[in-house]
C-alpha cells in the first residue's frame, strides 16, 4: 500500500527541503554560518550599503527575520551595520573584509550544494524544476 504522504506536495517539498538545507548547512559548517545567513551576505556582495528594508525585500523576508539574521552576522564580525548620511532612521549594511574574503568560497559552497541536489536530474529536468519552483511562490 502507498504511504498517504507519496502523492502530497506539501510532504515532498518537505522533504526535499530538509535535503538541500542540509546539503548546503555541510558545506557551510567550516564558516559557522546558516544557510540564511549565507544568502544575506551574498546578497550584499551583489551590492552593498543598502537599507535593511531594501535588502528585505531584495531577498524576499519580512523584516522581523532579517533583523535576527542581521544581528547574529554583526555580532560574529560578518558584517557592519551603520546609519545612514541622509536619513537617521535608515541603517545600511555593508560587509567587513571577513565576509568580503569569504564569499567566492560561499558562492563555491552554494555552487557545489545546487549541483550535489541536482545531479540526478537532467539539464532539461533542471530547468523545468526551478520553473516550477518559481512558479510555486508566485
Amino acid at each position: 500500500m502507498a504511504s498517504p504522504y507519496e502523492d502530497c506536495i506539501v510532504f515532498l517539498l518537505s522533504k526535499a527541503y530538509q535535503r538541500a538545507h542540509g546539503k548546503l548547512k555541510k558545506r557551510l559548517q567550516p564558516y559557522g554560518l546558516t544557510p540564511p545567513q549565507s544568502l544575506v551576505i551574498l546578497a550584499l556582495h551583489e551590492g552593498e550599503g543598502v537599507s535593511a528594508g531594501e535588502l528585505a525585500r531584495r531577498l524576499t523576508l519580512d523584516y522581523a527575520t532579517l533583523s535576527g539574521l542581521l544581528d547574529r552576522l554583526a555580532e560574529a564580525g560578518w558584517i557592519v551595520k551603520e546609519i545612514a548620511d541622509d536619513d537617521r532612521r535608515t541603517l545600511r549594511i555593508s560587509l567587513t573584509d571577513k565576509a568580503r574574503e569569504a564569499a567566492g568560497d560561499l558562492i563555491r559552497a552554494r555552487d557545489g550544494a545546487n549541483e550535489e541536489i541536482m545531479e540526478c536530474l537532467r539539464p532539461e529536468e533542471r530547468l523545468l524544476l526551478k520553473r516550477m519552483l518559481r512558479d510555486l511562490q508566485a
